[in-house]
């Protein structure tokens, strides 16, 4: 009996338990629900959107200390409202009574002079400043002084928000520490040499080269390794020629080289004779050392060796390493923690090789170790990387904004394929496409079509002339035609559809209406008709015949990347002028072939209207001329390859009707080429057009044999 009460009375009590626990603990748990605006706010969702003006700078100021360089994130630090549209630099007036350095003013002329430039700082995303900020070396003579108070004064510095710094040296002796630019950034951008993983802020900052007062603006050398890569075993293995410091920081690496000389195949040979008070400290090796050292040329060494030791100099950058890169002197990097220049984008892996300060004497054995195949594409690599990227100011600067515009929301972002093969990310535009055989570098076009861009500027209504109506008949006669696109810019109004050619049921006609007074260039519009990589791009008075279009069509697909045509040109340097010339003389080379009748991959109409500075665009605009020159400068720059003429031909135009006005028969026609040709030279910065002696004719043109047996059979019938 005892037994049953009890358990009656543990159910009863177990039942009551039961019955607090949902009842109570619903209420317990309902009351210690906190409300969301009472929770900390850790991560403000709005600044990952992006902060605006000087509201988002305070925001920023109260969250941040600006001089805690590792806490700063473009989500943090970066107001991405201002870059909505597109990146755009702007570049603060120069201070009266101010001289940068030549090396910043260089700097400042190439953002200046690109399509990244807006003189509106309401339309800038990004702000870069007139006041040299290259060197921060007190004991420097292009040291800026008084920085900090210049800063404060300027109408959009906004505690350094959306501004980038550009760096190359930093610190003073005996130190020369890293993170001291002698003045507070705030959150503005770094773009600063010789750097450490360390302090680099990942992400946020870029890591500059270091490069010399003599780096060149634009154009620059190409590497040396053009196109022989042999012998890949050169006349020494490893070699280093530089300075040497007896004492302070970056004494430790340098003074230890002497023990990889061995004076055979690898030559480590270094001086303490520079300073002022060099012979005060120097020690006993020096005088030897001197010795060895005056022995060896620089540039015999470099250009003569497998390997290039890259050892850190005061700060962790060295010059030798853009030099190792244009000889084809494959680096092995001595310097621990460097952040090496643009390694967000650049695989350093396929161009130079690491050591190690502390474990010196392994340097033998592990250069020794690259197999024959490792050392070919590390120098291969090398030429890539120097030419896309480092070889002017103009690509060091390029390739930092594009790093920073990627960064950005919705921009496109390249691959590491893209930026680390040909032809580089610079000449990359994601917004065509991210497909690599899109590209003209393709090594074979397998779309078997082309369009045809027929341009008309002299044409009259109400009907097409007869040698624009024969020129259409002929084209759309081609076994390749896929479209033909008539840019009609023309003071007259269009002609009706039916006094146009009756085209064959494979090709699309399309008119597209341009006004009289636009630029010439509209001819290279990436017109939405164009969906065939290779155009045609065709003057409304020339007289090329259908096998004439077939035959340069199939040499193009051979030839993706260049220009392929009939009207060659050529131009030369005149000693006498010291100007570059231009001549129509039939010679036994050529450097240009003209547009009016000419094959070309539509993705560079992209970047003719897109790409180029705009200086170039407005030369075009002001002659309205030049605009098939300025074509062959561009494809010329991107491939560093002359264009390709086909056949014969030396006329590909009508002869004007008497009394006729053409373009053609201006005698300032001349005059005005010439000029562009010069400007065109120094706004590249260099002359890149290339001479060819190269003539492509069909198999068995012009040979004894019968007519029947020749494919294009009606091309040496065409009267020159």
């Amino acid at each position: 009996m005892q037994a049953k009460k009890r358990y009656l009375l543990l159910v009863f009590l177990s039942c009551a338990f039961l019955a607090y626990c949902y009842f109570g603990g619903y209420r317990l748990k309902s009351s210690n629900v906190f409300p969301l605006e009472k929770l900390d706010i850790f991560v403000d969702l709005n600044s990952l959107q992006g902060l605006t003006g000087s509201v988002g700078a305070a925001r920023l100021k109260g969250r941040i200390n600006s001089n805690s360089a590792e806490l700063c994130r473009m989500e943090t630090c970066f107001d991405f409202s201002r870059c909505q549209r597109s990146l755009k630099v702007y570049v603060y007036p120069m201070e009266e009574g101010t001289t940068p350095s030549s090396s910043y003013l260089k700097l400042l002329n190439v953002i200046t002079e690109s399509r990244y430039y807006t003189a509106d700082p309401k339309d800038a995303c990004l702000f870069v400043l007139s006041m040299d900020t290259l060197d921060r070396d007190r004991l420097s003579s292009d040291y800026a002084r008084n920085l900090q108070a210049r800063l404060h004064r300027l109408p959009h510095w906004n505690n350094g928000l959306n501004h980038v710094i550009f760096n190359l040296y930093s610190g003073t002796w005996p130190n020369y520490t890293e993170h001291n630019l002698d003045f507070d950034y705030g959150l503005a951008i770094l773009a600063k040499a010789s750097m450490s993983k360390s302090h680099v802020r990942t992400g946020f900052d870029v890591n500059f080269p270091l490069f010399h007062k003599g780096h060149p603006e634009k154009g620059g050398q190409p590497g040396s390794v053009v196109s022989n890569t042999f012998p890949l075993q050169k006349s020494y293995l490893l070699a280093f020629k530089g300075k040497r410091y007896v004492h302070g920081i970056g004494s430790d690496t340098r003074n230890s080289l002497h023990h990889l000389h061995n004076a055979r195949d690898m030559i480590m040979v270094t001086t303490c004779r520079h300073g002022k008070s060099w012979r005060d400290m120097k020690d006993e090796r020096c005088d030897q050392d001197n010795k060895d050292y005056d022995k060896y040329d620089y540039n015999i060494l470099l250009h003569n060796s497998t390997f290039c030791l890259v050892p850190r100099g005061r700060r962790l950058g060295s010059y030798r390493f853009l030099e190792a890169l244009q000889a084809g002197c494959i680096p092995v990097l001595l310097s621990n923690d460097w952040a090496l220049p643009f390694d967000e984008v650049i695989d350093w892996s396929q161009a130079a090789i690491w050591a190690d300060e502390r474990l010196l004497l392994q340097v033998p054995s592990v250069i020794r170790s690259v197999t024959s195949d490792r050392i070919l594409k590390l120098r291969q690599q090398s030429q890539i990387i120097w030419e896309k990227y480092f070889s002017s100011i103009e690509k060091i600067v390029y390739t930092t904004l594009e790093i920073i515009r990627e960064r950005l929301p919705e921009q496109s972002v390249r691959d590491g394929s893209v930026w680390n093969n040909l032809p580089g990310a610079l000449l990359t535009l994601p917004t065509f496409s991210d497909v690599h055989e899109d590209y003209p570098s393709s090594a074979f076009v397998e779309d078997a079509l082309f369009t045809a861009v027929i341009y008309c500027q002299m044409s009259s209504a109400p009907m097409p002339s007869m040698s624009l109506h024969r020129l259409v008949t002929n084209v759309a006669k081609s076994r390749y035609i896929s479209n033909i696109v008539i840019v009609w810019a023309s003071e007259k109004r269009t002609p009706s559809r039916y006094r146009w050619p009756v085209m064959p049921s494979n090709v699309s006609f399309h008119i597209v209406q341009a006004s009289a007074d636009d630029s010439i260039s509209q001819r290279f519009r990436p017109f939405s008709e164009i969906k065939t990589a290779a155009v045609l791009s065709l003057d409304e008075d020339s007289i090329l015949t259908t096998d004439e279009i077939d035959f340069a069509f199939v040499v193009w697909q051979r030839f993706p990347d260049r220009i392929v045509g009939y009207p060659a040109r050529s131009h030369y340097w005149d000693d006498s002028k010291a100007t570059w010339g231009y001549t129509s003389k039939w010679t036994n080379d050529y450097s240009i072939v003209l547009t009016g009748a000419a094959f070309y991959h539509r993705y560079y109409n992209v970047l003719y209207t897109e790409w180029l500075s705009p200086l170039l665009h407005k030369t075009v605009e002001q002659s309205q001329n030049c605009e098939d020159i300025l074509m062959n400068f561009l494809v010329s720059h991107i491939t560093r390859r002359p264009p390709i003429k086909v056949t014969q031909r030396k006329q590909y135009k009508e002869q004007p009707i008497s009394g006729s006005r053409s373009p053609w028969n201006d005698p300032d026609h001349f005059v005005q080429r010439q000029t562009c040709l010069n400007t065109f030279a120094a706004v590249f910065g260099y002359m890149p057009l290339l001479r060819s002696n190269l003539r492509l004719d069909p198999v068995l043109f012009k040979d004894p044999v019968s007519n029947k047996r020749k494919k294009y059979r009606r091309i040496e019938l065409v009267g020159n």
